[in-house]
């Protein structure tokens, strides 16, 4: 007879590893061994994956944000050699978020460059549907990116947070987060996307429930990775889990059922069970987008190319520059007198020397 864990324990194991608990305390928490924790990790991130290419497809969103977390895996990247592994060092996960429904729709954990965000960005316009209007952040590989899968017709703007320099009045408490008060500067990629749409900020509290929900994201702490299959599988149960378990508690659904792909809340014993029993299925490939129509008025452009959209009041940066400009100086309250009129100009006198003057 097979050693077969049981199911109950596959769930509290699942539970465990959903709370941001490492794999040594789940396995005091549970009494199973950290090998079979391990096992079970691996099985389930990779049903997770294709759980996820079954069910994140066709995308009909119109806001799209993406953003990078970091995290590693066995050593830090200063303390990487040429003897160690590609995999060794840093560890960053790409992600892309439906701005409407929360829910995540893409993911790449791989290094910071080039490379992987075209992979990302490859990977987000194969399960679009409609073109959306994309924001990110100021990283320079997302412009090249983004061209080459989505085109220059996107709506594609980079916010920019811009924090003082340097740590003069920074108390203890506010060590490990950036100074404060930012400012945000708005750049226009691609196409003309709305600035009042354009944000990171749906993505950036994404990131900060993954690391308080997946205990390897988590800074100062012994529970990184120390393997990078490992570490990929924690990332797709994660997000998977994220999108068909969490409620969302300002729409009071999941994501998931924001999106419209499902109409219920789903339980740890189903996920579970979906996750080990999900077969391998292909990839989605990339379709044919449509341009979302817009929300305000605006004139179709021919060969279905988009729409030009009417700009009735002027943009941030116009604002701004008028905002620059020398006011007029201010209106006199007594009024000025009038100035005299011209004198008209005076005719010729011919002068003679030999007639007396008048009146002499």
């Amino acid at each position: 007879m097979a050693n077969v864990l049981p199911a109950e324990k596959r769930v509290r194991v699942l539970a465990a590893l959903l709370d941001g608990n490492s794999i040594r305390a789940v396995e005091r928490m549970t009494e199973v061994n950290h090998r079979t924790i391990t096992r079970l990790l691996l099985a389930l991130g990779a049903g997770a994956v294709r759980l996820h290419d079954r069910l994140v497809r066709d995308v009909q969103c119109s806001l799209v944000q993406v953003d990078e977390i970091w995290s590693f895996v066995q050593k830090k990247q200063a303390r990487v050699t040429e003897a160690d592994p590609p995999d060794v060092g840093e560890a960053y996960t790409f992600v892309a978020i439906d701005a409407t429904s929360r829910m995540v729709i893409s993911w790449r954990v791989g290094k910071r460059d080039q490379a992987t965000t075209d992979a990302f960005i490859a990977d987000l316009r194969a399960r679009m549907l409609v073109m959306p209007q994309l924001t990110s952040d100021g990283f320079a590989p997302y412009i090249p990116a983004v061209g080459a899968s989505f085109g220059t017709s996107i709506d594609y703007m980079q916010t920019v947070k811009n924090y003082h320099s340097g740590s003069r009045g920074r108390r203890d408490d506010h060590r490990y987060e950036p100074p404060r008060d930012p400012f945000i500067t708005k750049s226009v990629v691609y196409g003309a996307p709305d600035p009042a749409k354009a944000s990171t900020a749906y993505v950036e509290r994404l990131n900060g429930s993954t690391r308080h929900t997946n205990g390897r994201m988590r800074r100062l702490c012994l529970a990184f990775s120390k393997k990078a299959d490992h570490h990929r599988a924690a990332v797709a149960l994660n997000y998977v889990a994220y999108n068909l378990t969490r409620v969302i508690r300002t729409l009071r659904v999941t994501p998931a059922m924001q999106a419209g792909i499902t109409d219920h809340v789903w339980t740890l014993d189903e996920l579970l069970e979906t996750l080990l029993a999900e077969e391998e299925a292909a990839a989605p490939e990339a379709k044919p987008l449509t341009h979302r129509e817009p929300s305000a008025p605006a004139r179709p452009l021919p060969g279905g190319r988009g729409f030009l959209r009417l700009v009735t009041e002027p943009t941030p940066a116009l604002k701004q520059r008028r905002k620059s400009e020398p006011p007029p100086p201010p209106a006199s309250p007594v009024q000025a007198v009038p100035p005299p009129p011209p004198e008209p100009p005076r005719s010729p006198v011919q002068l003679s020397l030999f007639d007396p003057p008048e009146g002499s």
